[in-house]
């Protein structure tokens, strides 16, 4: 065989492959269904036509209406991109408002398919539901004035003792500040509402807040908020599921894995731009860095 026909036939290969994963892409999600454990919740979802997902309505960048009145965010994104992996139809989705402590409990007692809001993975909570693969990386980062002479990282630390930084009053707060600056002045506040607050009227200099808010509220008014470039403490944020349903949790976890790394990449991809005012970093094929 010479050179050109061992490359016809390659790509005559190569076509009849496309062809037959095109075919594959259409089999009926009913029939992908039938290849799940019989208690599954995979077929139950199938079966039922429609998600059930569990999140919030009060939280930006995360769950909350827009001005329009409809809730988005980035969780209610990760919702959609389930629904459309399991009917094609991302809004085949009821979302489920809940109080944060009904976060695991709307799980465990089958109120809720899933809870998709902002809930950090822990070994402790990992006892009780199954985790999703994360889809976001959480961490504390700092908030200052776009006007402020100290509104960087670096000049902050700079400043030693004379650095005041606000952050949510508990027992870690202090020792969390402390790590990156250790001279600073912390001021534990009651609510997140007032330790911005004490970062607008100029009692600090810095708040010290989630890494999403930091992004969300520089993105959103970069003529009022301003981020100074510094994260830590990294945090995973991840869907609960019910224990014991091994096809239903490979199922999330491989929807997440392609919204993030794979193909299907657009509804992740404009939500993360959108609630976070940054690009995803651009995927390479070859070896996988997922």
């Amino acid at each position: 065989m010479n050179d050109t026909s061992g490359r016809r036939d390659f790509l005559k290969l190569g076509m009849a492959g496309l062809a037959t994963a095109g075919v594959l892409a259409a089999v009926d999600a009913q029939k992908a269904a039938a290849q799940a454990a019989p208690d599954s919740l995979l077929r139950t979802v199938l079966d039922r036509g429609k998600l059930i997902v569990g999140t919030g309505s009060t939280n930006a960048p995360w769950h909350f209406e827009n001005d329009a009145g409809e809730l988005v965010g980035m969780d209610i994104t990760m919702g959609r991109i389930l629904a459309k992996g399991l009917f094609d139809d991302p809004t085949k989705v009821e979302f489920v408002m809940q109080d944060p402590a009904q976060r695991i409990p709307n799980v465990t007692t089958n109120k809720v398919d899933i809870t998709i809001q902002f809930m950090t993975m822990s070994a402790q909570r990992s006892q009780l539901v199954n985790f999703s693969r994360p889809y976001y990386v959480e961490g504390v980062a700092l908030l200052t004035l776009p006007t402020a002479e100290n509104k960087t990282f670096d000049k902050l630390l700079a400043a030693g003792s004379a650095t005041r930084i606000s952050i949510l009053q508990n027992v870690d707060a202090e020792a969390q500040v402390h790590s990156v600056l250790p001279q600073s002045q912390v001021m534990q506040i009651d609510t997140q509402a007032n330790v911005l607050q004490a970062l607008e009227s100029k009692r600090v200099d810095a708040a010290a807040v989630d890494l999403s808010t930091v992004r969300w509220l520089a993105s959103r008014n970069p003529d009022k908020y301003f981020d100074a470039g510094k994260s830590w403490l990294s945090m995973l944020y991840g869907a609960a599921l019910r224990q014991g349903d091994l096809d239903w949790l490979t199922f999330v976890n491989s929807t997440f894995t392609i919204a993030m790394f794979g193909h299907e990449n657009a509804l992740y991809d404009a939500a993360f731009k959108d609630y976070f005012g940054q690009e995803p970093p651009a995927r390479h094929p070859g070896f996988p860095t997922v």
